[in-house]
């Protein structure tokens, strides 16, 4: 075989390997991650006041109307597929909306994806809500997904963040600096965290205890 039918025939074997993400509900005990729609704007707006939120985020929502063309952007990026954006419904009577995550930096040639823009109002951070929607999350992209690596960024700032991601398991694999400018002209430095598929075992198991214990 010449080499260049060997290189197409390798792109065309890559090619019908890639994973497929589609739009989806993950449904917990605690959660319900909802594809994020329009309908959800007005909810997500309602608890968008806390600027502490957004602290160390890359763009500004001081305004309903930044805030509206950041859920559009996280749309239009799910449509050229390379975003799965959910609203996160706490469950309970009645439901409510708490926040919100996405899959990001979909590359599905080589199975992985990226779990950021993540956000939360104060009274559902550091509970079992926001385990069990990265359980919820985790879960889809191993099992059926069928991910080789899910990655995870955080301003290398941002403590409570990258603590919370070692707590899950996730290994922090270096930073890049000058990686960002942020809206007051600071230069953030990322610190990057990921989760193999050959870990996801341990990790999955250490969560569904976390969840247990809560």
């Amino acid at each position: 075989m010449s080499l260049e039918k060997a290189a197409l025939s390798a792109a065309f074997s890559l090619e019908h390997k890639k994973m497929k993400v589609d739009r989806v509900i993950l449904e917990g005990d605690e959660v319900r991650l909802e594809p994020l729609e329009e309908h959800h704007t007005d909810a997500l707006w309602e608890i968008a006041g806390d600027a502490s939120i957004w602290q160390f985020m890359p763009f500004s929502v001081a305004t309903r109307e930044q805030f509206v063309a950041y859920l559009l952007g996280l749309r239009d990026q799910q449509r050229s597929g390379r975003a799965l954006p959910w609203a996160t419904v706490q469950r309970g009577n009645p439901d409510r909306v708490v926040g919100a995550t996405s899959y990001l930096e979909i590359t599905p040639a080589h199975k992985r994806l990226e779990i950021g823009a993540t956000w939360l109002t104060a009274s559902a951070q550091r509970t079992a809500a926001n385990t069990e929607a990265k359980l919820l999350q985790l879960t889809h992209a191993f099992e059926v997904l069928g991910c080789n690596r899910v990655e995870f960024k955080t301003d290398s700032r941002n403590t409570r963040s990258r603590n919370a991601l070692a707590r899950i398991g996730a290994q922090e694999e270096g930073t890049f600096r000058n990686h960002m400018v942020m809206p007051n002209g600071r230069l953030r430095h990322s610190t990057w965290f990921s989760i193999t598929a050959e870990e996801w075992p341990g990790v999955k198991s250490a969560l569904l205890n976390r969840l247990r214990r809560s």
